[in-house]
């Protein structure tokens, strides 16, 4: 929850911030159906955390 927040936070628009979370939550979705891998996590959740970690750490943002 809080890292959610802190995503819509930090966008200056709350709608884009979201469909930009289901895009990538979407293409996470894909590589994990491709890659055969158990799913642990939900793509949207998987998503969420990697997004408000590139908040934090603007090292490791990438496109």
């Amino acid at each position: 929850m809080h890292r959610s927040e802190d995503l819509v936070n930090a966008a200056s628009n709350r709608y884009r911030i979201t469909v930009q979370v289901a895009h990538r939550a979407k293409r996470r979705r894909y590589e994990d159906f491709d890659s055969g891998e158990d799913m642990l996590m939900k793509p949207v959740l998987r998503a969420i955390i990697e997004m408000s970690d590139e908040l934090t750490q603007p090292e490791i943002i990438g496109e």
